[in-house]
């Protein structure tokens, strides 16, 4: 019976503080939605935001997106051996890219960068007392902090999705001449063609755009309850990296769900 209780109290812990990190990342956006109307008088901020989270994210997104269309083009081929016309190879890597790879693939490289970044820089402010500083010179954190970095994720992420998309479909491309017997550039981009729709890359954008306000969000809301010196400044970043996998993945369902067999039914 102790380790029965012992057990129940544990999850009843874990529960309480999985509703604790809910409600303060609602009442976060809440706060960040107030203050998008003051969002110029942080653009230099935002431009910052926007060049640390786009720019600087593109090497990493090069090597997963080169790898990732690499690695879809060998197993289509192999499962398509015999039984699929070659034809079908480049429409498969395009939709399997442009709806799921691309998106959750770079969110998730792209999360675990970011969001530990954010929750790093906002934790180390909050436990030496510069957010406390910050308030006494009535600048509210959140508009000068938070407002910035979530808007620069949700606006960058769509624009580094894009561009994985382009690079994972090349790398594709290369490793099917390369190793699928009888394929040409022809039959590979005329595969494309036949199954280009547009819904299919639009709810790739969608989705990244979700994903780029999770990552900036989670990676916010921890660092701002960061406490207890460097100890706690590591476990904020750590908690904010595993949040923002787990929330990228669980929204990818729903949205998913949503998109394909509701709205695009």
């Amino acid at each position: 019976m102790t380790a029965i209780r012992k057990t129940g109290i544990y999850l009843g812990r874990q529960v309480i503080a999985l509703l604790e990190d809910v409600g303060a990342m609602t009442h976060l956006l809440g706060q960040i939605f107030k203050f998008t109307p003051q969002i110029l008088r942080s653009r230099r901020l935002f431009t910052e935001q926007m060049l640390e989270i786009g720019n600087r994210s593109l090497p990493l997104v090069f090597i997963v997106s080169i790898f990732s269309g690499a690695v879809t083009a060998v197993q289509a081929s192999y499962q398509f051996q015999a039984w699929v016309p070659l034809v079908l190879l480049g429409s498969t890597v395009f939709r399997s890219v442009v709806i799921e790879l691309g998106p959750v693939l770079t969110a998730l490289v792209v999360g675990g960068r970011v969001s530990a970044s954010i929750a790093a820089e906002i934790g180390t402010m909050k436990v030496t007392e510069q957010v406390d500083a910050l308030e006494t010179l009535s600048i509210h954190p959140v508009r000068y902090l938070v407002l910035p970095r979530f808007w620069a994720g949700v606006i960058m992420l769509p624009v580094i999705t894009v561009i994985a998309d382009l690079l994972a479909i090349v790398g594709a491309w290369a490793v099917a001449l390369a190793t699928v017997p009888n394929m040409t550039s022809h039959l590979y981009f005329t595969g494309i063609r036949l199954q280009f729709y547009p819904h299919d890359f639009f709810s790739g954008l969608l989705k990244a755009v979700f994903f780029g306000a999770i990552i900036t969000l989670t990676g916010s809301v921890f660092g701002l309850r960061a406490e207890g010196g460097a100890e706690g400044v590591g476990q904020a970043t750590m908690k904010a990296v595993v949040a923002s996998c787990l929330l990228i993945l669980v929204l990818d369902y729903f949205l998913a769900t949503v998109l394909f067999q509701v709205i695009f039914e």
